[in-house]
């Protein structure tokens, strides 16, 4: 059934010419990463989505960049410095890289704010929100404005003069500051400040005595960069931080008078190596290589355009940072704070319909979880489903005196996460807890060793991670002593044990207490608490030793089929594909003969549609209300149908430098639900966009197609389904989703 609807969906591509000498089979992966932040770009500029929605995509677009230059333009910079010439698989050395990359960066900046200037600050006004300056508010809104400026923001800030006894002081990574120039005792003038720095540049002559005074000021962090300046008229008045401290500056300058204010807005490289054979403690050296991340190198620093030259040479001269990195906007640096509006001017017709997530229908409000999961696997799609009935069962483990031990491994929570109290609860009642919390999941290394002391404090043992690698898996194993014996409640899943982001990234997880998977998820935290090592597993497919294998075993079993005249298919839904000996696989079987449709959210470096090569290869993307992050895997076995899923992608990092887990799915009724999720994907006309064979990514022709947006028409089940087992549905006080994902710019998740 489900191999006849994915052949009623495919849309084979044009197809293209086979490839010529020179042309390489695969897409660079820092421009396919592009595309997918102009995936998300295109959902800000789309006007049927409501315009909240489209302000959060344009907040979303600005995270994503800030991320990728932090991490992958900052590598491919220390690379380029380093003289590294390797070419990648898309034939492109380090150096063409970067060149790339940054003329691409340039071009999707331009392009964020022509957005942003012409359609979404116009959107606002129409339906009366304005972004003001001081000098636009009527005489009553400014004295207001002034008095917010005088209790609330003067007190804060700590302007800092630059001359010869105060030198240029270190400035915080991703952090919004004003170069202030004010009139010295040479009385310079504005047009006269690039002859002086002409001048500067013959060594006979002392720069000091040739620019005016300057002073930083930094934006305070801790202060809303939107001012709620009240109604008139009927418009809601909004007014930038950073134009508040320019209008009121003369108050923080006495006696002073003030030539230029300009903002701008530095990042710097947050990327950093470990050699764990040379660490004596790995949470003390994370701790410090984390603040090390403020004084990284200067990677991008972004400046208003009117700032005239001589300002932008002397920041460059002293930051370090070369022209291309430079990026000059019309427009408030660093857009995410559009997302804030919506909270100062709540209008929820604005927004997304809202829509709570629902009970599980397997699960009762009222009877013990693990009675529920005892009569069958029960399978949780978030956030479709609540996540909830995650907690709720480690939640019941951390009480019940018949639980004897809980395992579980943590890569990402929330900052209040009822499941580090839970643990904490566990192990104070005397339960036997291990948890491995991964100190470097990148960015959120602070809060994990947070919650390590914590765990610690209550009596946790708690691993750090494993050297050499991460742990990536989504695995917790509840072990229960019951009449019968002990018995082991397992739940596997694709996402992090986040109740936070459960609420907007589309995720699976699995409840289940078969003893294969008990067994296996024994012998899994022997392996990562000690020294033990399975020679084999009865379910589970753990990375790095044994998943890659086991992937390329499946994939040529398919095209084994293909090659025989079988049927032969392979479906695979992952974040990101960018691994060079799967993708050289997946080629062959499309040259064999097997359908191949893959749903890539992100970076995909699989050139699709062209003959010889890839002409049975179709990749999608979904871009929509919710961040698409759950993994699953399919191939047709000559009709035994296979059906995987679990925390890994097709990438390197996850085959062979974490340890990750993808497992089976052999209840039936767990197979029907995700042969029907991702069936409704598969036929989307709403939300993909279809790779071409030259890496950009176009809509989904919607001629002759039913029209579809898989995620409203997997809410429209989720709540179906509850309401037929639940008649007192959900409260929307529950919590309704109104945000848009954030998308992870690095493919970190």
């Amino acid at each position: 059934m489900f191999y006849e609807k994915v052949l009623a969906s495919y849309d084979p591509l044009p197809l293209r010419e086979p490839l010529k000498p020179g042309e390489f089979a695969y897409i660079n992966r820092e421009l396919s990463w592009m595309e997918f932040n102009e995936r998300v770009l295109e959902e800000a500029r789309d006007k049927t989505n409501p315009l909240y929605e489209r302000l959060n995509f344009m907040a979303i677009t600005g995270s994503n960049l800030d991320e990728h230059f932090m991490i992958r333009a900052a590598s491919l910079i220390s690379l380029v410095q380093a003289g590294g010439s390797k070419p990648d698989p898309a034939g492109m050395t380090p150096k063409e890289q970067l060149s790339r990359l940054m003329d691409r960066c340039q071009d999707f900046v331009k392009k964020q704010y022509s957005t942003y200037n012409r359609q979404l600050i116009p959107a606002l006004a129409e339906e009366g929100i304005e972004i003001l300056k001081p000098s636009e508010l009527d005489d009553a809104a400014l004295d207001r404005l002034e008095k917010y400026f005088d209790e609330h923001i003067f007190p804060v800030l700590s302007p800092i003069a630059v001359d010869a006894a105060r030198p240029f002081p270190l400035l915080a990574n991703d952090s919004l500051n004003l170069i202030v120039l004010l009139q010295d005792r040479l009385e310079l003038s504005r047009q006269e400040l690039e002859k002086h720095h002409k001048a500067s540049q013959h060594k006979e002559v002392d720069a000091d005595d040739l620019y005016p005074p300057i002073a930083l000021l930094q934006v305070p962090r801790n202060l809303s960069r939107l001012y709620l300046s009240g109604e008139r008229e009927g418009v809601t008045q909004l007014v930038m931080l950073e134009d508040i401290i320019i209008h009121f500056m003369p108050k923080l300058f006495d006696n002073q008078t003030i030539l230029e204010a300009y903002p701008f807005r530095i990042l710097r490289d947050a990327d950093f190596e470990i050699d764990e054979d040379d660490v004596a403690d790995l949470l003390v050296e994370i701790e410090e290589r984390v603040a090390m991340r403020k004084r990284g190198a200067v990677i991008r620093m972004t400046i208003d355009h009117r700032a005239p030259k001589v300002v932008r040479t002397i920041l460059q001269e002293v930051l370090d940072v070369p022209d291309n990195q430079v990026f000059r906007v019309k427009g408030p640096l660093d857009l995410t704070f559009i997302r804030k509006v919506s909270s100062l001017a709540p209008r929820p017709e604005l927004h997304y319909r809202p829509f709570s997530p629902q009970l599980s229908p397997d699960f009762s409000r009222d009877e013990d979880p693990f009675a529920c999961i005892r009569q069958r696997d029960i399978l949780l799609h978030h956030p479709y489903e609540t996540f909830d009935d995650v907690i709720r069962g480690i939640r019941k483990a951390s009480k019940d005196p018949q639980v004897l031990a809980i395992k579980q491994t943590l890569y990402r929570v929330s900052g209040k996460s009822p499941i580090i109290k839970a643990l904490a609860d566990a192990a104070q009642a005397g339960k036997q807890v291990l948890v491995l919390v991964e100190l470097k999941a990148r960015f959120d290394e602070e809060n994990n060793i947070h919650w390590a002391r914590e765990l610690e404090k209550a009596g946790c043992h708690v691993l750090y991670g494993l050297k050499g690698l991460k742990t990536h898996s989504k695995i917790t194993l509840i072990v229960r002593e019951e009449a019968d014996g002990i018995r082991r409640y397992v739940h596997l899943g694709t996402g992090n044990y986040n109740d936070s982001t459960a609420k907007i990234y589309t995720d699976l997880g699995i409840w289940s207490c078969s003893e294969r998977v008990g067994e296996d998820a024994s012998k899994f935290f022997n392996m990562i608490s000690g020294y033990s090592l399975p020679r084999s597993w009865k379910q589970i497919i753990p990375a790095p030793r044994w998943l890659r294998d086991d992937t390329i075993f499946r994939i040529r079993r398919e095209a084994e089929h293909a090659a025989k005249g079988r049927k032969a298919m392979i479906v695979a839904k992952v974040n990101s594909l960018l691994d060079e000996e799967i993708i050289e696989e997946l080629y062959k079987a499309s040259q064999a003969g097997v359908i191949i449709r893959l749903i890539v959210r992100g970076i995909s470096s699989i050139r699709p549609g062209i003959k010889g090569l890839s002409e049975n290869i179709e990749v999608r993307s979904l871009v929509g209300r919710f961040l698409e992050h759950s993994r699953i895997f399919y191939y047709y076995n000559d009709g035994e149908e296979d059906l995987l899923f679990g925390s890994a992608d097709w990438m390197p990092r996850n085959l062979d430098r974490r340890i990750e887990i993808v497992s089976p799915i052999y209840d039936a009724e767990c197979r029907r639900r995700v042969f029907e999720i991702l069936s409704l994907e598969l036929a989307d006309t709403e939300r993909a966009r279809i790779e071409q064979s030259d890496g950009y990514y176009k809509r989904v022709d919607r001629r002759g197609k039913e029209i579809l947006d898989s995620q409203i028409a997997l809410c429209e089940l989720a709540t179906d389904a509850a309401a037929k087992i639940h008649p007192d549905p959900l409260s929307a006080s529950h919590y309704e989703v109104r945000t848009s994902p954030a998308p992870s710019s690095a493919g970190e998740d």
